[in-house]
């Protein structure tokens, strides 16, 4: 995998990678991370990925990191890992 760039945001460390004729976007936000995957053939530049990453797309990633966040905890409490 070959590291593009870092797309600089004040909540999330948010990576683009090529790999494998794709580009991955990864989104990072504590021990949590969300991966994006676009064909290469679907985008002409990168500029189209860092356009599309834009407010309410990040606000949708926020709660569901939120949510990740509240069902691993659940499952570690359900399960006595964690008290």
């Amino acid at each position: 995998m070959r590291y593009i760039k870092d797309i600089p945001h004040q909540q999330f460390k948010i990576s683009i990678y090529q790999w494998n004729n794709k580009y991955i976007i990864k989104i990072e936000a504590g021990m949590f991370e969300q991966t994006y995957k676009i064909d290469e053939y679907e985008i002409t530049n990168l500029e189209e990925i860092e356009k599309c990453i834009d407010e309410p797309f990040l606000i949708k990633v926020s709660a569901r990191f939120e949510a990740m966040h509240e069902d691993f905890d659940k499952t570690l409490k359900r399960n006595d890992v964690i008290f």
